[in-house]
C-alpha cells in the first residue's frame, strides 16, 4: 500500500509475496526471541539447535546452511553454544579435518523445555486456518524452498 505525506494509507499495488513472507519471518522471530530471552539464547541460536534434534552430525556449513546464516555467523554462533555446553564438536571419522556437531544433553533439555512455548506460538500463527489450509500451506511452503534452494532440508 502506498502512503500519502500525511500518512493516511492510499490505495495502491498489493505487498509482494516475498513482502508478506518477510514480514512474517520477522515477527515470528521477533516473538521468538522474546520466549527465548530467559534462556540467553536468541531465535537463531534455537534454530540451529532444532536442526541438529533433527539431523546430528552435520558440519559447520550444513548446519549454517539450514539455519539460514552465513558460514563466519555460524562460526561464532558455534563457539558459543559449544561454551555454554549446548552442543558438542568431534572429529569426522571419514574426514579427520572436518568437524561434526552435535547436540548435548543439555541442549536437548534447552529444546524440550521451550517445546511448549514454540507450539503455542506456531498454533497462534495458524489459528485462523482450517487443519486442510494448514497442511496446504506447509506443503507450498516446502515448494517454494525446494524451488529456491539446492540444499534438500533437514
Amino acid at each position: 500500500m502506498a502512503h500519502t505525506t500525511d500518512s493516511t494509507v492510499t490505495a495502491g499495488p498489493r505487498p509482494s509475496l516475498l513482502y508478506v513472507v518477510k514480514q512474517v519471518e520477522l515477527a515470528a522471530r521477533s516473538h521468538m526471541d522474546e520466549l527465548l530471552k530467559p534462556a540467553g539464547i536468541t531465535a537463531l541460536q534455537y534454530t540451529a539447535l532444532t536442526v541438529l534434534r533433527r539431523r546430528d552430525g552435520l558440519s559447520s556449513a550444513q548446519l549454517a546452511r539450514n539455519s539460514f546464516v552465513t558460514a563466519q555467523s555460524m562460526a561464532d554462533m558455534i563457539t558459543t553454544l559449544e561454551r555454554r555446553g549446548l552442543i558438542a564438536r568431534r572429529r569426522d571419522p571419514d574426514n579427520r579435518r572436518a568437524m561434526l556437531i552435535s547436540l548435548t544433553d543439555a541442549g536437548r533439555e534447552l529444546l524440550a523445555t521451550h517445546d511448549e512455548a514454540m507450539g503455542a506460538l506456531e498454533e497462534r500463527m495458524l489459528s485462523g486456518l482450517t487443519p486442510r489450509q494448514r497442511r496446504d500451506l506447509e506443503a507450498y511452503l516446502n515448494r517454494c524452498r525446494t524451488a529456491l534452494s539446492d540444499v534438500p532440508p533437514h
